[in-house]
């Protein structure tokens, strides 16, 4: 698959390099085609390429969000809407505000999420909310905690865009049982609201490497 990884920081990274050696043919979307971080990543294996975030959207049949959550509408609309209609948004990013300092707040919640304002700002596109309630080694090596038997989250307006991240999710090494599909769009709210606590335990841990699992009785 064509697949456009808008963003160059470390989730942008760890995201496109799985996709990379997964055998999809890769762009690294950034405002400048020329960005070292972008053009660095590209010279890597597989089929890597590097361009702005407009041409990476454009030439993919799958975008990722992998931006920062406060710039991403900004970045999104430097893409294009019309570059994204009719094609699966990945939504990865997370509203986090760090104008204030550490720990960050959360720049949109409670009545609204950064995967609906996406949603309603491009409504020609296909968003799907994921992969966001954990950091970049879990999201794409999910083995590494725990053998993999912890969980991820799925929240999309559109069934088929659902059914096509899924089908990436299990490239990463999700096994089925272990991706919940939480219903729309809305659902985004819970999962990005979850960041606080993540951090919370990150602080407590000294380690981002850990996720949650849904316990049934």
């Amino acid at each position: 698959m064509k697949i456009a990884v808008l963003g160059t920081g470390m989730v942008g990274q760890a995201v496109a390099t799985r996709l990379a050696e997964l055998g999809h043919d890769v762009t690294m979307g950034s405002r400048d085609a020329a960005n070292p971080k972008a053009t660095d990543w590209a010279a890597g294996p597989g089929q890597r390429t590097a361009a702005t975030f407009a041409d990476a959207a454009a030439s993919a049949e799958l975008v990722v969000n992998a931006t920062a959550g406060v710039a991403t509408l900004e970045a999104l609309a430097l893409a294009g809407a019309d570059n994204l209609d009719g094609k699966v948004l990945l939504d990865i990013a997370n509203p986090l505000d760090f104008s204030n300092g550490f720990p960050p707040s959360l720049s949109v919640v409670n009545t609204d999420s950064l995967g609906e304002q996406i949603q309603r700002e491009f409504p020609g596109a296909k968003v799907v909310k994921s992969l966001n309630t954990m950091n970049c080694e879990v999201m794409v090596d999910p083995a590494r905690v725990g053998g993999g038997d912890h969980d991820v989250f799925v929240a999309g307006d559109d069934a088929d865009a659902k059914a096509t991240v899924t089908e990436l999710l299990k490239g990463f090494g999700w096994a089925p049982e272990h991706i919940h599909d939480l219903g729309g769009i809305v659902s985004a709210r819970g999962t990005e609201m979850y960041l606080p606590l993540w951090l919370s335990l990150m602080g407590s841990l000294g380690s981002g490497n850990f996720n949650i699992k849904v316990v049934r009785g």
